[in-house]
């Protein structure tokens, strides 16, 4: 068994970047989480994902 971390900032890549990566894998399982920041009058968000998956190889 073995993890993959993926951080992106807009969901859109995030989900690309999952999709693509889990496309010929035997998926445990999926976390999901998103964290927001304020810095001055910004708001910045990262989306990140945990992927744990079987390696056959």
């Amino acid at each position: 068994m073995k993890v993959r971390v993926f951080d992106c900032d807009h969901e859109k890549d995030l989900e690309e970047s999952v999709n693509d990566f889990i496309i010929d894998k035997e998926i445990v399982d999926i976390k999901y989480q998103v964290s927001i920041a304020i810095n001055a009058e910004e708001q910045i968000y990262c989306f990140s994902a945990m992927v744990i998956y079987i390696d056959r190889t």
